[in-house]
């Protein structure tokens, strides 16, 4: 999927989007101040786009005014989404001091981190959560636009095979650190807790490969350090893949199943060393005091969420075993040199 905002006029926009299936006739729905009032055809054929042969019939343009959405120029937030794959196509914000520029924050951890992206949201005209579940195409559309100029980003994306797109002086790169043995066990609890889900063979396509580790993961007792031990002697591939280094798969490999060989934990430190601002969870008050000073933003730091107890008690568990050390070697220098410099360098 291609798309683009030509403008937003107050009593009109104007869009364009290109679906992944080039006979089909592009649809959006129009959310006016949090409610959604209508899902849109598009009604205008733009003959370069079937020319350029992204759509057989070119019929890929949104011209949307009052008419089709009602309120549209009264309205204070207007979201436009993509009908089919729900990426959000344009946002007219009401906040008149959003910053400028393209930022991406690469989660490193299997979870999220809200606390960060809810401060950001106000901040920024677009926002991009979980950018890793999207398409190359649609990622790409997200890092080249140039009509792109307020934009947060977020999500576990494989950094080398995106950086080229990171070069622009207006595009700021930062990344957040975590300990690989609590990353381990977050990862480890994330997958039993779909365990219900890998199951159930009517919503087991939700996992994807990584059904079978779930699946795989519920016969095991994590409290138990026999079990424990056991488990990693008998992993699946697709849990092995999981936890094997991904803090080194994601800045030192350019696909999600390449083989991740000794060379590639060099790659990685180069590639985060490119890396615009990095912190370390240990640290996030530094981490987020650096990325409010850098643009430009007046407020107070926010709280992290805490670390769940399950989550630290079997990270403690896991640190002893050698197995466990063996699966995080690069992880653990790595996550160790940024908490090192990070440690040195801040001073609350």
């Amino acid at each position: 999927m291609r798309f683009y905002v030509d403008y937003d006029q107050g009593h009109a926009i104007r869009c364009w989007v290109v679906p992944d299936n080039p006979v089909a006739i592009s649809r959006v729905f129009v959310a006016l101040d949090g409610r959604r009032v209508a899902e849109i055809p598009a009604s205008i054929t733009d003959p370069t786009i079937r020319i350029n042969g992204w759509h057989s019939t070119g019929q890929c343009v949104f011209q949307i005014t009052d008419a089709e959405a009602p309120g549209l120029t009264q309205a204070r937030r207007v979201e436009i989404y993509d009908a089919d794959t729900n990426v959000l196509i344009y946002r007219r914000s009401p906040n008149e001091n959003l910053i400028r520029g393209k930022v991406l924050l690469v989660d490193t951890s299997i979870n999220a981190d809200s606390v960060i992206q809810s401060v950001m949201f106000e901040r920024f005209q677009q926002n991009y959560f979980g950018i890793g579940k999207l398409s190359d195409e649609i990622l790409r559309v997200l890092f080249e636009s140039p009509w792109l100029t307020s934009s947060f980003l977020s999500g576990p994306i494989i950094i080398p095979r995106y950086e080229g797109f990171f070069i622009s002086d207006n595009f700021l790169t930062t990344a957040l650190i975590h300990d690989p043995f609590v990353e381990m066990a977050t990862r480890l609890l994330w997958l039993k807790a779909r365990a219900a889900v890998a199951a159930d063979p009517v919503q087991n396509w939700r996992l994807g490969r990584l059904a079978e580790a779930a699946a795989f993961v519920s016969d095991y007792d994590f409290d138990d350090p026999k079990a424990l031990k056991r488990f990693f002697r008998m992993l699946p591939e697709p849990a092995y893949h999981l936890l094997y280094n991904p803090l080194t798969r994601q800045f030192g490999t350019r696909l999600p199943d390449d083989r991740l060989q000794p060379g590639n934990s060099i790659v990685a430190i180069e590639i985060l060393a490119r890396v615009g601002i990095v912190g370390h969870r240990d640290f996030f008050e530094a981490f987020v005091t650096t990325l409010f000073d850098r643009l430009g933003i007046d407020g107070p730091v926010p709280v992290p969420e805490p670390i769940p107890a399950d989550v630290m008690l079997l990270a403690e568990r896991l640190r002893p075993l050698k197995v466990a050390q063996e699966m995080l070697v690069f992880d653990i220098a790595m996550a160790d040199a940024v908490r090192d410099a990070v440690g040195k360098g801040w001073n609350p």
